[in-house]
C-alpha cells in the first residue's frame, strides 16, 4: 500500500480524468471567470466615461469609476489564486491556500473604499447641483449596461459558489450591486427628463450606503473565515459517516478540521475499535481510513486517535448503559464517547461533549463527575471535557 502522500499526489494529478488536476482546473475557471470581468468592467467603464462626461452626469462617471475598480478587484482575485496555488515548501508546508482569503479581503476594502468615495461625491452632488445633459444614445448605453452587470454579477458568484472563490463571490456580489446603481442612473435620467426633477445625486448617496453596508458584511465575513469558523456540521457527518463505513469501527468522534485555504483541510478524529485489535490491524485500519477519508472528501486525516470498546464483557456494557442515560440525561450535553472499563486497574474512563451554549461548561463537567462517582465510588474516574467543533 502507498503512503497517504503518494495518495494524495495521484488523486491530485487525475482527479478529473483528464490529466487535470482538481486544483489546477479550479484555478483555471477562477482565472478565466476573472479575466472575463476584467474585460467586461475595462469597456463598460470606458462608454460610462465617455458618457458621463458628455452628459454632464456625475452618477454615469463615478459608475464608471465602480466599474474600474470592479476591473481592480478581477486582477486582484487572479493574482491571489495564482500565489495560493503555490506548491508547499519549507516555510508553509501546509501550502499558501489562505492568499485567497488576503485577496478577498482587499477585495471587500476597495468596495467599502468605493461606496465611502461615492457617498462623498454624491454629498458633494447634492450640495453643489449641477444639470445634467442626457441624450438617447447616453439612456440606451446605461440599459445596456444594467442588463450586462446583471449576467456579469450572477455568472461570476455562480462560478464563485462552485468552485468555493469567497473573492469571485464578493466580485459577483459587487456587480450585481452595480447593476443597481446603473439602475438608478437611468431611472433618474427618466425623472429628469420627465418632470424635470433631478434627484441622481440623492439616489447616488442611497445606493452609496447600501455598498457601503455591502462591504462592511464581506469585510466581517471575510475576517470570520481568517480568524477561523467552525466547520460545516453536513460536512462533518459526511466524514464520520465515511469512517465509520468501516466494520470495526463502531463511533467516530473529535473531528478537528484546521482549514488552509477554500477545500483545503487538515485535521484529526478519533476511531472507536475493538480492545482486541492489534497494532498492526490498527495500522492498516487507519491507513485505509486516511486515504479514503482523503478520495471522498478531499480532508488530510494527519492523525487518527483511538478509542478501545470492551468486548466479552457483559457487566462493562451494562456500566456504559448506565452511565450514558445518566449523562445524557443533563443539560447541554451532546454527546458521550471513548467509554471503557478497565476492571484490573477499577477505572473508567469516557468523554463528556458540552455544549459551548453552556454557562459554565466545567461546571457541568464536575456535576456529572460527581454524579458518576457517587454510582461508583470504588472506581476512579478518567472523565475528558470535550468539545464538538462542528456542533452537531
Amino acid at each position: 500500500m502507498g503512503t497517504v502522500n503518494d495518495f494524495i499526489e495521484n488523486i491530485d494529478t487525475a482527479s478529473d480524468g483528464s490529466g487535470t488536476s482538481r486544483a489546477g482546473s479550479r484555478e483555471k475557471q477562477i482565472i478565466r471567470t476573472s479575466m472575463i470581468g476584467i474585460g467586461t468592467n475595462a469597456a463598460l467603464a470606458g462608454f460610462k466615461a465617455a458618457v458621463g462626461l458628455l452628459t454632464n452626469s456625475i452618477a454615469i462617471v463615478l459608475d464608471a469609476v465602480n466599474n474600474l475598480s470592479d476591473a481592480g478587484s478581477s486582477l486582484i482575485t487572479i493574482i491571489g489564486t495564482k500565489l495560493a496555488g503555490k506548491a508547499p515548501d519549507k516555510k508553509h508546508p501546509f501550502g499558501h491556500g489562505r492568499v485567497e482569503y488576503l485577496s478577498a479581503l482587499l477585495i471587500s476594502v476597495i468596495v467599502l473604499y468605493a461606496g465611502i468615495t461615492s457617498f462623498t461625491e454624491s454629498v458633494k452632488e447634492i450640495l453643489h447641483p449641477s444639470s445634467p445633459e442626457y441624450t438617447t444614445v447616453s439612456l440606451v448605453i446605461v440599459g445596456v449596461a444594467v442588463l450586462v452587470k446583471i449576467v456579469l454579477g450572477r455568472y461570476v458568484k455562480g462560478v464563485g459558489e462552485k468552485v468555493n472563490s469567497d473573492s469571485l463571490v464578493n466580485s459577483g456580489t459587487d456587480a450585481m450591486l452595480d447593476s443597481v446603481i446603473s439602475a438608478s442612473t437611468l431611472v433618474a435620467a427618466i425623472l429628469y427628463l420627465t418632470v424635470g426633477v433631478s434627484l441622481e445625486a440623492w439616489l447616488g448617496a442611497i445606493i452609496s450606503a447600501v455598498i457601503i453596508k455591502s462591504g462592511i458584511d464581506m469585510l466581517c465575513e471575510t475576517i470570520s473565515q481568517l480568524l477561523g469558523e467552525s466547520v460545516d456540521a453536513e460536512f462533518a457527518r459526511a466524514i464520520k459517516k465515511t469512517v465509520t463505513s468501516f466494520p470495526d469501527v463502531s463511533g467516530a468522534y473529535d473531528l478537528v478540521l484546521n482549514n488552509y485555504g477554500p477545500d483545503a483541510f487538515n485535521g484529526s478524529i478519533h476511531i472507536e475499535v475493538p480492545d482486541t485489535y492489534t497494532a498492526d490491524q490498527l495500522d492498516e485500519l487507519i491507513r485505509s481510513i486516511t486515504l479514503k477519508v482523503y478520495e471522498e472528501h478531499h480532508v488530510i486525516l494527519t492523525a487518527v486517535g483511538v478509542y478501545s470498546v470492551n468486548t466479552g464483557r457483559n457487566e462493562a456494557t451494562k456500566m456504559r448503559d448506565r452511565i450514558y442515560k445518566e449523562v445524557l440525561a443533563q443539560q447541554y450535553i451532546n454527546q458521550v464517547h471513548g467509554f471503557y472499563v478497565n476492571e484490573d486497574k477499577k477505572t473508567i474512563r469516557f468523554d463528556v461533549v458540552v455544549s459551548f451554549d453552556a454557562p459554565d461548561r466545567r461546571k457541568v463537567w464536575t456535576d456529572i463527575c460527581a454524579k458518576i462517582q457517587q454510582m461508583y465510588p470504588d472506581y476512579t474516574l478518567q472523565v475528558a471535557l470535550d468539545s464538538d467543533f462542528s456542533e452537531e
